[in-house]
């Protein structure tokens, strides 16, 4: 077996060109390092990527975390102790943890096998009474089916949290991700596609709830956030309700701003490089290669399933190549903190767990490196 050649090709690789280093030291010699002007400016961006229609009178705050959207975008629909939360098992373990940070429990339902996302039919029969939220989260280069899930909220009065970590910048049926639920939640971590080091967003309706989630996500104060936008803070406010450290920092918002400036060509550079994987091993007969609507979706990682039980040692051979890979995810029912929650019926979830593997997708990816992981597959 050949020996790996050149320096390993990573799985995620951050875009951090000059324009990333200049907004960085600039935030840094403003010497307002906590939540300031640049997260205000970050926030408009980010609703100028959404496109909201005035009338929809939609708004997004930012936060530390992709996992701190999710935990306080639960708190906002009134998910509490004795609830239920109905999300796919395979799915991130912060959206489990964020259901039982919330003192409720998941209920684990299935996956479609051709999109990896919620199967949509299989979410009615574990609805019950105790069923305050439906977790639906879009996958690598495929979306949920938004309208049916729409449907379901509308018939069982049930809100819908879109977790859209791997979508931002994707658009569905036309309209960008951000506009298809009540309550949308973004990740800007340093593996995503934009990202702010570390990073998130909850897009909401309504003026109440943004003043809201503004205390919430500063542990509770109601300072004005205007005064905090303009680098200033109030010394004197009110605390009305629990709240978390989970304000972004001007640091993380500056840098996500400069990426943004780049969305056209991130998620163009990202598009074509997964049409390329897809033109090269979907001859495979050993393994399948998706292929999605590329030309709608921000692809956050392209995947394909090995079949037969050789996923892992394709991913060794893969390694002695100098190709790192990985695996989105493990299944939720299989943790333990998590093996004791109601499910349905996971037979896909079962299925794809033993057979995804994450491929290497950088922004703006070099024809070399993704040769090399092609090649690396070939060879096996």
């Amino acid at each position: 077996m050949k020996k790996k050649q050149g320096p390993q090709v990573p799985v995620f690789k951050p875009l951090i060109e000059k324009s990333e280093i200049s907004a960085a030291v600039e935030s840094l010699e403003l010497g307002w390092l906590g939540m300031g002007s640049y997260v205000k400016d970050f926030e408009t961006a980010l609703t100028r990527v959404c496109d909201f229609s005035l009338e929809e009178n939609r708004h997004i705050v930012a936060v530390s975390t992709g996992h701190a959207a999710l935990h306080l975008a639960l708190l906002m629909i009134g998910v509490s102790s004795g609830d239920e939360v109905i999300t796919p098992s395979f799915n991130n373990a912060a959206d489990f943890q964020a259901i039982r940070a919330c003192g409720a429990e998941p209920v684990f339902v299935d996956i479609k096998e051709d999109t990896l996302c919620i199967d949509v039919d299989k979410v009615e029969e574990l609805i019950t009474n105790k069923t305050k939220c439906i977790v639906c989260m879009d996958y690598d280069i495929f979306l949920c089916d938004h309208n049916a899930l729409q449907a379901i909220s509308k018939k069982y009065n049930i809100p819908v949290l879109h977790d859209a970590a791997h979508s931002f910048g994707s658009y569905y049926n036309g309209r960008p991700i951000g506009n298809q639920h009540e309550y949308t939640m973004f990740s800007f971590d340093p593996v995503k596609a934009i990202t702010c080091i570390d990073g998130g967003a909850i897009v909401v309706k309504g003026m109440e709830n943004i003043k809201r989630l503004q205390a919430m996500r500063l542990i509770g104060m109601t300072q004005p956030v205007e005064q905090m936008y303009n680098n200033s803070r109030a010394w004197t406010y009110d605390i009305e309700e629990l709240g978390f450290r989970y304000h972004m920092a001007n640091l993380h918002a500056a840098i996500g701003l400069s990426q943004i400036s780049k969305l056209d060509k991130i998620r163009s550079s990202r598009q074509a490089s997964c049409k390329k994987y897809y033109e090269e091993l979907s001859s495979i007969t050993w393994l399948e290669a998706p292929k999605g609507d590329f030309d709608e979706v921000n692809p956050f990682l392209y995947y394909i399933r090995v079949l037969d039980g050789r996923r892992d040692k394709l991913r060794e051979h893969m390694k002695l190549q100098g190709v790192d890979t990985g695996i989105h995810w493990q299944a939720g029912h299989n943790f333990t903190y998590f093996k004791d929650c109601r499910r349905g019926s996971l037979f896909v979830t079962e299925k794809i767990v033993d057979q995804i593997l994450s491929l290497p997708l950088h922004s703006y990816m070099s024809d070399e490196d993704q040769f090399r992981v092609i090649q690396s597959i070939a060879t096996f």
